[in-house]
């Protein structure tokens, strides 16, 4: 608890008024003339095997804050406070320490104050050296500048940023086919990305709160989509308004070699591969066309490689809201 304390510490902002250790945690809301809060909660999936496999626990933390961030910064929320629930049958104290830096590191990283949380030891409820872990994350935007979609038109650029591999999903499917299927050890090196399984697996989840603010502030952006579980497929209609669609350029980008690797070893039927995994496009940004060559420089200036993935189109009877061309 006091490591936990000390990391938590570091990541304090302004608006944190009370101390870890309460029965509550107090937070003021400022700089803001008509404030929204915007909350969401989520955990890791079953990418945590894969830190129970390696004896690697340091970076799951920040894959849950990124996360939990990237869901509020699509509707416009700059993060506030972060609280986790961490839960395990015997504590181990520098595995807990070990979580705790990386949710520590990813509130830092996104000017996020790690306020408070749950350390539950509940013996007989988990396997030996496992635990499971969430996160709840609490934004504020001005009720002017949310982004609902409303605003997203028929024309509309879509430009995707690049991910740093499965992020948070698709875990299940990976580890058995890299395991299973194909019977790779986590230190074995994968020709196709140079580094290790273990390497490409606990790749930390991307933060995309700086390039969203950046257009925001910029007056481009009319919607985005927090590309997780379902993929391209079922996330990007989520920011749209009805009546509108989306049209994919499956030439576009060229999906990573990883991804590619896990589609050859399993033999997936293309309807599947792109619901259940990024495929290296992490966010989608929907800006006016007229602005999309301003919005990639805006993204470039902050070492962004963005990339036109699509358009918005006017949804059609009986056609798919998204396809892919």
């Amino acid at each position: 608890m006091a490591a936990i304390k000390k990391l938590a510490h570091g990541t304090f902002t302004r608006g944190v008024l009370t101390d870890i250790g309460g029965f509550g945690a107090c937070y003021q809301v400022s700089g803001f003339r008509k404030p929204v809060l915007v909350s969401s909660a989520d955990g890791v999936g079953t990418k945590l095997k894969v830190a129970f496999l390696t004896g690697r626990h340091d970076t799951v933390g920040e894959d849950l804050v990124n996360h939990c961030v990237n869901d509020i910064a699509v509707q416009g929320a700059a993060p506030l406070f972060f609280l986790d629930y961490f839960a395990v049958g015997k504590l181990d104290a520098d595995v807990a320490a070990a979580v705790v830096s990386g949710l520590a590191r990813g509130c830092r990283n996104n000017g996020c104050a790690l306020i408070g949380g749950e350390t539950a030891e509940m013996p007989g409820m988990y396997a030996p050296s496992e635990y499971d872990l969430a996160g709840f994350i609490v934004g504020a935007a001005e009720r002017s500048q949310l982004l609902t979609g409303k605003a997203i038109r028929a024309g509309d650029a879509l430009l995707a940023l690049p991910s740093n591999g499965l992020h948070t999903n698709g875990y299940s499917l990976a580890r058995k086919l890299l395991f299973e299927t194909a019977g790779l050890s986590p230190s074995a090196v994968l020709p196709e990305t140079g580094g290790t399984v273990a390497d490409a697996l606990l790749a930390v989840h991307r933060s995309y709160l700086k390039p969203i603010r950046a257009l925001m502030e910029a007056r481009l952006l009319r919607g985005a989509a927090h590309i997780t579980g379902g993929g391209i497929t079922d996330n990007t209609p989520r920011m749209l308004p009805d009546g509108l669609a989306i049209a994919i350029d499956t030439q576009a980008w060229r999906i990573p070699p990883l991804f590619e690797l896990l589609r050859r070893i399993g033999n997936i039927p293309e309807d599947d591969f792109r619901r259940t995994f990024n495929l290296g496009a992490g966010m989608i940004l929907a800006v006016p066309a007229r602005s999309a060559a301003r919005a990639e420089a805006v993204l470039s200036r902050l070492g962004e490689t963005p990339f036109r993935i699509g358009t918005v189109t006017a949804a059609k009877r009986g056609r798919p809201r998204v396809e892919y061309r």
